[in-house]
């Protein structure tokens, strides 16, 4: 396993504990931190700096152009560890997780070895957003050639592959953290005569368009004046925008609040009645996956597709068309709250139907199921 030090990997890795499986992790960016998570996997942390010495992080505040000097002589690279490690441990399979972080710094290394199966899972913007950089791009058409295998969150992302040169096997689109224990979670599950929530992912950066939601909010001050606004997640930028905000800043049913932890936000959605979620680029966002399984109506952007392989717009659930556009959402917000037949029938599909594809097991015995297709294909 080559990937990032990341709660999504983790969850996804925990499937195969007990599998028989001989398992190693390196961790690319070397956080030098043990995945507690993951304790049955052998783990390759702490190989960046070949001498550590003392007062390194002082140096790195304080004296950053002598810190970055040290390092041109004092830091190994991803790629000669990884191929280090690929004479000691002899695998069978690499698999990899997420492109540029964990696919492209390898890739001249694993050429060498065609007998080493490779896997690769593409995760959220992996591909949809930066296939329209050129650099990136042709790094992707210099890797794809090479991979033999392909997981990914969303089927949108296996078409961007193969438009790129992918010619492997594809083996499906699962969470990209594995499945939900959904027993975890029913505690949190409100009645929805309870529920006066309407949630909000409070992401504004790169991708996330927090801001454009709260846009449409203000717009709706007096019609959402019985709900209580909470958004979650929230990034320094938002704090600003609703400060800079009289609207928003006077709206005493709005409530912001920083990072959360993954059971607060599932505890969250179980008093929601409307989840939102807005960005430029996406795969299939987990906390559209976690509001299904909470039994909340989504209402969501859909980069490239991604989102309406889940949801049809107007059955169970809403799909912004332009997450830039918080006139849309307005009149989305407007639909749902107006339309509470559309909110039960959304969420009574979302429960039948797509809510028990999102237990843990069930996906866990497919990707098992996919694992073995390799094992079988190697002893051929």
């Amino acid at each position: 396993m080559v990937s990032m030090f990341s709660n999504h990997f983790f969850r996804w890795t925990e499937q195969l504990k007990d599998s028989g499986h001989e398992i190693y992790w390196l961790d690319v960016f070397d956080s030098n931190t043990r995945g507690e998570k993951i304790d049955f996997v052998q783990q390759i942390i702490g190989w960046r700096q070949k001498i550590k010495y003392p007062g390194r992080y002082a140096i790195k505040h304080q004296l950053p152009r002598l810190y970055d000097y040290i390092n041109s002589f004092n830091q190994r690279q991803l790629s000669d560890v990884f191929e280090g490690k690929l004479k000691e441990i002899q695998p069978d399979v690499v698999h990899s997780f997420v492109m540029y972080s964990a696919c492209v710094p390898i890739l001249e290394i694993i050429k060498k070895h065609p007998e080493i199966k490779w896997i690769y899972s593409a995760w959220g913007n992996d591909l949809f957003f930066y296939q329209n950089n050129a650099q990136m791009l042709q790094d992707m058409k210099s890797v794809f050639p090479r991979m033999d295998y392909m997981f990914a969150d969303c089927a949108r992302d296996f078409i961007i592959a193969k438009r790129h040169g992918f010619d492997g096997e594809y083996l499906g689109n699962y969470p990209g953290g594995g499945g939900y224990v959904l027993d975890n979670y029913n505690k949190y599950i409100k009645e929805h005569i309870e529920r006066n929530i309407i949630l909000i992912k409070g992401y504004q950066h790169t991708f996330g368009r927090g801001n454009n939601i709260l846009e449409a909010v203000s717009s709706l001050k007096k019609k959402l004046s019985t709900y209580e606004i909470v958004v979650f997640g929230t990034h320094q930028t938002i704090f600003d925008f609703v400060e800079s905000s009289e609207k928003l800043s006077s709206m005493e049913n709005l409530k912001l609040i920083g990072q959360v932890s993954h059971d607060e936000v599932l505890e969250l959605m179980g008093k929601a009645v409307i989840y939102i979620g807005n960005s430029i680029s996406d795969g299939t966002p987990n906390t559209l996956l976690e509001a299904i399984i909470m039994e909340v109506f989504p209402i969501q952007s859909n980069p490239g597709g991604a989102t309406a392989e889940i949801i049809e717009h107007d059955k169970n659930g809403l799909l912004i068309d332009e997450p830039e556009d918080s006139d849309e959402i307005a009149a989305l917000i407007l639909k749902a709250i107006g339309n509470p037949e559309l909110i039960m029938k959304g969420i009574a599909y979302n429960t039948a139907n797509i809510r028990p594809r999102l237990e843990r097991k069930y996906i866990q015995k497919q990707v098992l199921e996919k694992y073995k297709l390799v094992e079988d294909n190697l002893k051929r």
